[in-house]
């Protein structure tokens, strides 16, 4: 199981701050899991999308696509953050 984790406007979106998922044997990186979570559909795919503007952090560390991901992660996924 990994933890995953939905911050700002993607919790909103989504409906859901986080949630337990079973990682399946075909997805190993970041890539992968955003591609298992868009393909959900509605809001998932367009918030999710791969060329959408989403963060991430793997275990707390800024992470990229091809970050390998594996069970007891943590993901985090947040919309790119502004400074003033």
């Amino acid at each position: 199981m990994i933890t995953v984790l939905y911050f700002a406007r993607l919790r909103e979106a989504l409906g859901t701050g986080s949630e337990q998922i079973a990682l399946p044997q075909t997805v190993s990186d970041l890539d992968g899991l955003r591609e298992l979570l868009a393909a959900r559909g509605g809001p998932w795919s367009e918030e999710l999308a791969a060329n959408g503007r989403i963060r991430a952090a793997v275990n707390q560390s800024m992470a990229s696509g091809d970050t390998a991901i594996a069970d007891g992660d943590e993901i985090a996924f947040f919309p790119p953050v502004t400074g003033g």
